[in-house]
C-alpha cells in the first residue's frame, strides 16, 4: 500500500493581500484555503493541490506567482485581473 505525505503550502502575504482587496471591492464573503504538496512516499509522484477561493459556492484555483485563476476545475480560467468584475456579475 502506498503513503501518501503532506505538506502545506503557505499562502504568501502579497496573494492573501491582492484576494481580500478583490473581495472587498466585489462585495462578497469568501473563504481562502491554503493548497498543499501531496507525494507518493517512495516514488517520484507527487500532486499540488492549489490555494482555493470560495465564493458563493465555486471554487477559485490559486497558484503562487501565476496571473490565471481557474474556475471550479482546470477547464475554465480568468486572468487575477479580472477576478473582481467576475465575482460581481456571478
Amino acid at each position: 500500500m502506498f503513503k501518501l505525505e503532506t505538506k502545506k503550502l503557505t499562502i504568501s502575504e502579497s496573494l492573501r493581500k491582492k484576494i481580500e482587496i478583490i473581495c472587498s471591492f466585489a462585495n462578497v464573503k469568501y473563504e481562502l484555503i491554503e493548497g498543499s504538496i501531496i507525494s507518493v512516499k517512495d516514488t517520484n509522484l507527487g500532486f499540488v493541490k492549489p490555494h482555493v477561493l470560495k465564493v458563493k459556492g465555486n471554487d477559485y484555483l490559486l497558484f503562487e506567482d501565476t496571473k490565471t485563476v481557474f474556475i471550479n476545475g482546470y477547464k475554465d480560467k480568468i486572468k487575477l485581473t479580472e477576478l473582481e468584475e467576475y465575482l460581481k456579475n456571478n
